[in-house]
């Protein structure tokens, strides 16, 4: 199975896949640890994309995909992968379909769409709490952790990012809307796109997930 995530801020696409990729014994590509691996390294791609960073511009699409691609050419992505933060433009979703033919590797199994409302997808951020270590995200109103600011799974300290404030998490879905939306007709018309209500527990939320992917397992 190889999958990509769509949705906006707030969606829960972190949350969900990290169960989805367990269940299906499936790598998960997140961009955001696969930037964090390249500056720490220092890799080329690294030292490249954090020039751009450090004067507060976007890393450009090929860089981006150049990173993603090198990940996917791992030996335990060859079974299946789930893809969450990527891609984010119509020009790196053709990019991983181009790339993906030239290399012989098989195309997308589906682009899973997590649809919620802008408000409720607020709500939800300005909530949540994130692990310092491992990432993985918390609420407190929704998905607290057994010890307050604790991470259940590493034990890392829990933050407030600093763009989980509203007025930021407000201009991050206006960039999805009109930069990322647009993906979904994209997938939508090539037979891709299977949506799944995002509101409701994180439980819920899983078991449509899968109730629609049912026919690729």
């Amino acid at each position: 199975m190889r999958l990509a995530l769509l949705g906006p801020p707030g969606a829960g696409k972190g949350t969900q896949a990290h169960y989805l990729a367990t269940r299906y014994v499936i790598p998960l590509i997140a961009t955001g640890d696969i930037f964090r691996g390249n500056v720490e390294n220092e890799t080329p791609l690294g030292v490249e994309a954090k020039e751009y960073m450090d004067n507060g511009e976007l890393v450009p699409d090929q860089i981006v995909v150049k990173m993603v691609l090198e990940r996917l050419a791992e030996p335990d992505c060859y079974n299946g992968f789930i893809l969450d933060g990527f891609p984010r433009t119509l020009p790196q979703a053709e990019a991983l379909d181009d790339a993906l033919g030239r290399h012989g590797r098989r195309p997308l199994s589906a682009a899973l769409q997590f649809v919620i409302d802008d408000e409720v997808a607020v709500k939800r951020l300005v909530g949540r709490r994130t692990c310092r270590r491992c990432q993985r995200p918390y609420n407190v109103e929704f998905h607290r952790p057994k010890v307050e600011d604790v991470c259940d799974f590493c034990g890392g300290e829990l933050v407030h990012r600093h763009d989980d404030d509203e007025s930021t998490v407000r201009h991050r879905l206006e960039v999805y809307h009109r930069d990322t939306e647009p993906l979904v007709e994209y997938y939508r018309q090539r037979g891709l796109l299977r949506e799944v209500n995002a509101d409701g527990y994180e439980e819920w939320i899983t078991e449509r997930a899968v109730a629609v992917l049912a026919d690729l397992t």
